[in-house]
């Protein structure tokens, strides 16, 4: 098994997954009986722009911190629960192999990720978003889970793994013949 191989399964077992536990306890609801509880609004599913903008934003922002060695902002925009289970120093041990590997994700900033499942909302109103972004020698696959914050959809949840892929594996557009041209007229 070559040395590239063996980086990339072991940043498969390194993969980052950081979500907040669902275990917290939650706050009693200390109204008096007669008063009816007010549900919380529903969260919408957002528009495909806005999927691929997520996946961009979130992605582009790690890479800022695999290249600089910084996850201070990764943590920061992310939402609370986030935050509060994943300091800077622990998000750069998370991502160490990435790093390692010096994986560039700048070109997500240009290409439309392929979701290899359709966004879902879950029970706890989180947006899952599953897919990859095809490349050759190197897929990027994520899997990705945002909350909304204020309004806001805030980062909750970050998988990202590369795997490399083979010259066959790639598909490569179909070659089209050059029209023909017209030399000058003797």
């Amino acid at each position: 098994m070559g040395r590239l191989k063996r980086t990339l399964i072991g940043s498969l077992v390194a993969a980052a997954w950081m979500t907040a536990s669902f275990d917290a306890p939650l706050a009693q609801d200390k109204r008096p009986e007669h008063q009816p509880a007010t549900a919380a609004p529903r969260v919408v599913m957002p528009d495909t722009d806005r999927i691929v903008l997520l996946v961009r934003t979130a992605l582009l922002t790690l890479n800022d911190a695999l290249r600089s060695g910084n996850f201070t902002v990764l943590r920061d925009v992310s939402a609370p629960a986030f935050r509060e289970a994943n300091t800077a120093a622990q998000l750069a041990r998370i991502f160490t192999s990435l790093q390692t590997q010096k994986i560039d994700l700048s070109a997500v900033a240009t290409m439309v990720p392929k979701l290899s499942e359709t966004p879902v909302i879950d029970d706890h109103q989180l947006l899952h978003i599953k897919g990859y972004f095809p490349g050759h020698p190197v897929q990027i696959n994520f899997n990705l889970i945002f909350q909304v914050v204020l309004g806001h959809w805030r980062l909750f949840g970050l998988s990202v793994n590369p795997v490399t892929t083979s010259p066959t594996s790639a598909k490569a557009p179909p070659k089209r013949p050059l029209p023909k041209t017209k030399g000058p007229k003797k």
